[in-house]
């Protein structure tokens, strides 16, 4: 296996939700005042799966300009990402693969590792193309962060995907061979398998977040990665934009620097643009980062960007990239900003229906009404069976 081989993200898309919650509306709702949301956790709005939306069809709907654009005969392994598996079995990307019409010679595997898994995959893609140059891997980070009612986390939901095409010789980015690992057993965020919706401990994740920020950055820096000074950016997982700011105050303060507000809103407000008005999409959120920060008026030919990805429980990872000189022929700023301009806005009330919603359990028949916007939708269940279906949208 040759690490010389220049290897990385050739394209990188998302999708989201066709409808929408902002938090003025959850502020009317809350009595709070709005920037209790606009600037204490950095979130406007957050993207809503309507019914007949969800991890398969927003995965299928970010990868399809890739297949679109590129053609699916050099796709050789699909990995889906996500910690709102539809199946304890069978993998979602499978459903993705066939609404793609994707050939059959493709390997397809979900893993999981909460808002940390599509870094893996990222990785293993990265690994697989350096054993076979010619074949490109689909990576698809798909997830919809729904959290009790008036519970702390409500005003962190979200829900997105990305889809990165990775192979040799990438037109959007390379990624470095070197890279820093945390791990740690800790509880600040986990879901059993018979609840909905997670459990959190705020405070130990906040901390959590850090303190892994602390131990990848060290171990990356062991192994002799680029120090900071040499990153044009960062990007940071982020559940809610407001935790990127904390963990590059952590990141300047670590190295020795002594950051400001002002110094650390202008090195991160580029990279947060899309996940404010998403809200959490956990395995796509460091994702929608990157493509914010690419789509940015920020000049980044031939610059190196660190990523840092989270995944509760806890597992992470400091990577970083290397932007290729004519990355920007390769962007899809208009699609992305299109597809949070015309999400269908949401009352209270409505999204009250919305969250309250759940798929039979008991396999009868059951038909979704058609409230997507998108390519493709989940059309119901019959005999504990999904049913999607490719539509005009």
């Amino acid at each position: 296996m040759s690490t010389d081989l220049p290897v990385g993200i050739h394209d990188l898309t998302f999708a989201t939700t066709s409808l929408v919650l902002t938090h003025d509306e959850l502020a009317r709702h809350t009595g709070a005042n709005p920037s209790k949301y606009h600037y204490g956790i950095g979130q406007r709005a957050m993207s809503i799966p309507a019914v007949d939306e969800d991890i398969v069809t927003l995965a299928a709907e970010a990868a399809a300009p890739l297949v679109d654009r590129h053609g699916g005969d050099t796709i050789r392994t699909l990995l889906l990402a996500t910690e709102s598996g539809i199946d304890q079995s069978k993998a979602a990307g499978i459903y993705v693969h066939r609404l793609l019409g994707l050939h059959s010679g493709v390997r397809v595997v979900e893993l999981k590792q909460a808002c940390y898994g599509a870094t893996a995959a990222l990785q293993l893609a990265c690994a697989l193309v350096r054993t076979d140059p010619t074949q490109r891997i689909l990576v698809l980070a798909s997830d919809i962060a729904r959290y009790d009612l008036d519970s702390p986390g409500e005003a962190t939901q979200g829900a997105a995907a990305a889809a990165m095409l990775v192979g040799a010789h990438p037109a959007l980015a390379t990624v470095d061979a070197v890279s820093g690992l945390f791990t740690q057993d800790i509880m600040d965020f986990w879901r059993p398998n018979y609840r909905a919706t997670p459990l959190v401990d705020g405070k130990k994740s906040l901390d959590a977040y850090l303190h892994a920020l602390d131990g990848a950055w060290h171990d990356h820096q062991s192994r002799h990665g680029l120090p900071l000074e040499k990153l044009r950016a960062v990007c940071y997982h982020q559940p809610f934009t407001r935790m990127a700011h904390k963990a590059h105050h952590r990141l300047l303060y670590t190295n020795g620097a002594q950051p400001t507000p002002e110094t650390v809103q202008q090195a991160v407000a580029p990279t947060t643009t899309y996940n404010e008005l998403v809200g959490n999409s956990y395995t796509a959120s460091l994702y929608l980062a990157l493509a914010a920060l690419l789509d940015s008026d920020t000049p980044l030919e031939g610059e190196t960007v660190g990523l840092f990805s989270y995944g509760s429980g806890s597992v992470a990872e400091f990577l970083t990239a290397t932007v290729q000189p004519r990355y920007r022929s390769t962007l899809h700023t208009w699609a992305h900003q299109k597809a949070l301009a015309t999400r269908t806005a949401l009352t209270y009330p409505t999204y009250l229906d919305l969250h309250s919603e759940q798929l039979p359990q008991d396999g009868h028949t059951y038909r979704t009404p058609h409230q997507t916007r998108g390519r493709y939708r989940l059309a119901g269940i019959d005999a504990h069976q999904r049913i999607y279906e490719t539509t005009t949208g």
